[in-house]
This record gives structure tokens, sequence and C-alpha cells, in this order.
């Protein structure tokens, strides 16, 4: 399986604008620059977009695993928190809060660190990865 996207910047770094596209369309010409990434701007940028595939894939791991198990699953929400210091994202945090029946909390929190480490994003990033799990 291959995915791809596409970035296409025009102008300088402080008063240009760019534009992603992903394959899916899910994202079609959507704006990023300097001060969305850097500030308030209007836009995206590619730390949020990161959080956004790690929150994402963590889910659809965990999810995985519990399914694995007798549990029923009523609901998962990860929050993913990227940190960006010194021009390196230096750590990534997942919030995870989650509605299922039929697992214990130390089962649970055993497939969290498993999830954790085993999601495909996890482990393209070379960053420090933590989480913070409560079932409900």
């Amino acid at each position: 399986m291959k995915r791809n996207a596409t970035a296409v910047w025009n102008g300088s770094l402080k008063e240009g604008a760019g534009k992603l596209t992903t394959q899916s369309k899910t994202l079609e010409n959507t704006q990023y620059s300097f001060k969305s990434r850097f500030d308030e701007g209007v836009g995206t940028n590619p730390e949020e977009l990161a959080a956004a595939a790690h929150a994402g894939c963590f889910t659809m791991q965990l999810t995985a695993f519990i399914s694995e198990t007798s549990a029923v699953i009523e609901s998962i929400e990860t929050k993913c928190d990227i940190s960006l210091l010194e021009g390196t994202i230096n750590s990534s945090h997942l919030t995870v809060n989650a509605k299922i029946e039929g697992i214990t909390n130390e089962v649970f929190q055993e497939l969290v660190t498993k999830a954790e480490k085993n999601c495909p994003i996890s482990k393209l990033f070379n960053t420090e990865i933590t989480t913070t799990a409560t079932l409900t």
C-alpha cells in the first residue's frame, strides 16, 4: 500500500503560503503558511497533521488489539499533542478516553502501551511518545 500527498509553496517562508492536497482529496488545496504553523494564521500545519495521523493510527491499532478480546467497544477518543521545540518534534502525547465493556483497567492499560509501541505512525516518529488513558 502506498499513499501520497502533495505540497505546493509560493513565495518566501514568512510571506508566502502553501496548499496541501491528499490522494483521497480529504485535503484539497488546504492552506498552510508560516503564520498557521508558528502563529495564529488560517490553515493547517505539518505538526497538526502529524497529530491527526498519530491519533488516528493509534486509535485504530488500539481498537484492533481490543477486538482480539471479548470486550465490547462503545467508543475510543484520542487527542494527540505534538510538541515542536527548536525545529524538532520532540514529543507526541496521546490522551485516550474509552468506553469499553468487559475489560479490566489493567488489560486496557497493557493494550494501550502495546498500541503506543506498535501503531505504524508511532514507529515512524523518532521522538518520545507518552500516553494517558482513562477507561470509563
